[in-house]
């Protein structure tokens, strides 16, 4: 039988978080383009710029049990307008740092507001696809593709007409903002009971989240590495130059932005197992085909693919994990935690090994993680988690009670994801 049609607050809804994932793509598509001028105008090294990129991972460990508890106070809506803000006027930040410890400084700040604004975002994703009764992850997330896209490319003009980083991301940062804010306006303003307590301030995954979580796991480090490394494994692995280096996170983000675009409809057609896996067979060839790269053009064609192959993961890791056990908030919760964690601390892994090793060697480590993800694939198959990417989920999900506001939620990428 098929679902019931959502109302016109819900398909409202989905249009207002749509944009809101875009924007904050945007963002994060903006930022990693500007890395190697960060790199270059501070004169750090390898190993010191990987350290600093561990800097938004330990401020968002910090920051993310407190988006929960802001969306439980003032309600989801004004939750995502005013975070949502803060991580588009965090932009200007990196640019402005004095030095490396500065930079670090700053990058903490950086990674509080992505880590909080993504919590919120993601919750309000998920709930409007409880009231859709169907999957609609996948599209989100190419949307916030789709954002990052945008602002890297808006990113590679900026390096090609010489603009000073600072004067790039300040703009970027005002524009986005006051972008922002018509954003939220048809979101779901989904408040707690009355008598619902606070979410607590930590939550440890439960063990049917953890294989789940592995998954999304292996896919947010191939994001999170050519996120943030692949300009400057262009750059300075492969002699491309500022430019074409600026271009490589284009090309992946456009890929993954494509593919996930396209996810849901494949989805339904293969199965959430044989879509891991066939995409994971992508991302493994895209991951060797940058450790061996001679010129940029394999690079970048070694970015495209991974793009592809890791684009519809992390969705699907959140629909396993929402039909995994008794507690689905839970579930998600921690498979959340395993991949935003992942995501931010990745660049920091590629930066030490490549620090210790070659930054082949990190990448290496990467198509690695792409072998381990094909192999452990059939953890997303559960059936109940078939039925609702094919939207053949009950319409009892449209009108069940609003499940209490996860503690932490991530882009993938990640997503956020993150």
């Amino acid at each position: 039988m098929p679902s019931p049609q959502p109302s016109a607050d819900v398909r409202r809804a989905r249009r207002a978080v749509s944009a809101v994932f875009a924007v904050h793509g945007a963002v994060a598509g903006s930022f990693v383009t500007r890395i190697p001028w960060i790199k270059e105008h501070l004169d750090v090294s390898t190993g010191q710029l990987g350290l600093a990129l561990a800097c938004p991972a330990l401020g968002a460990s910090v920051a993310m049990p407190l988006a929960s508890r802001i969306m439980h106070q003032y309600g989801a809506r004004a939750a995502v307008r005013a975070l949502l803000t803060l991580w588009c006027a965090a932009l200007a930040l990196p640019a402005a740092a004095p030095g490396i410890l500065g930079l670090a400084g700053l990058l903490f700040v950086f990674g509080a507001t992505a880590g909080m604004a993504d919590v919120v975002m993601n919750a309000q994703g998920v709930e409007v696809e409880r009231r859709y009764a169907k999957s609609i992850m996948s599209g989100l997330h190419g949307l916030w593709s789709t954002g990052a896209l945008l602002g890297s490319a808006a990113g590679v003009a900026a390096v090609h007409w010489q603009l000073d980083a600072r004067v790039h991301l300040a703009l970027t940062a005002a524009l986005l903002a006051l972008l922002s804010q018509p954003s939220v306006r048809g979101l779901l303003d989904v408040r707690p009971e009355p008598d619902q307590e606070a979410p607590p301030r930590f939550a440890l995954p439960p063990r049917s989240a953890l294989l789940i979580g592995a998954v999304g796991m292996c896919a947010i480090l191939a994001e999170g590495a050519s996120m943030d490394w692949s300009g400057i494994y262009l750059r300075d692995v492969t002699g491309g130059s500022e430019t074409l280096a600026a271009a490589s996170y284009t090309a992946f983000a456009c890929t993954m932005a494509a593919a996930r675009l396209a996810g849901d409809t494949v989805v339904r057609r293969i199965g959430p197992v044989h879509t891991v896996r066939a995409s994971g067979l992508l991302a493994l060839a895209g991951g060797i085909l940058v450790v061996i790269a001679p010129v940029p053009a394999t690079g970048i064609a070694g970015f495209a693919l991974l793009g592809v192959g890791i684009a519809v993961v992390v969705p699907l890791a959140f629909t396993a994990a929402g039909h995994s056990g008794p507690e689905p908030s839970q579930a998600i919760a921690g498979v959340a935690t395993i991949t935003y964690t992942t995501g931010l601390a990745a660049p920091t892994l590629v930066g030490v090994v490549g620090e210790l090793s070659s930054l082949r060697v990190s990448f290496a480590i990467v198509a690695a993680a792409m072998a381990a993800m094909v192999a452990a694939a059939g953890v997303l198959g559960t059936r109940r988690t078939t039925a609702v990417a094919s939207g053949s989920g009950s319409g009892e999900a449209v009108h069940a009670r609003t499940p209490p506001v996860p503690p932490q939620s991530s882009r993938p990428g990640e997503g956020g994801t993150r």
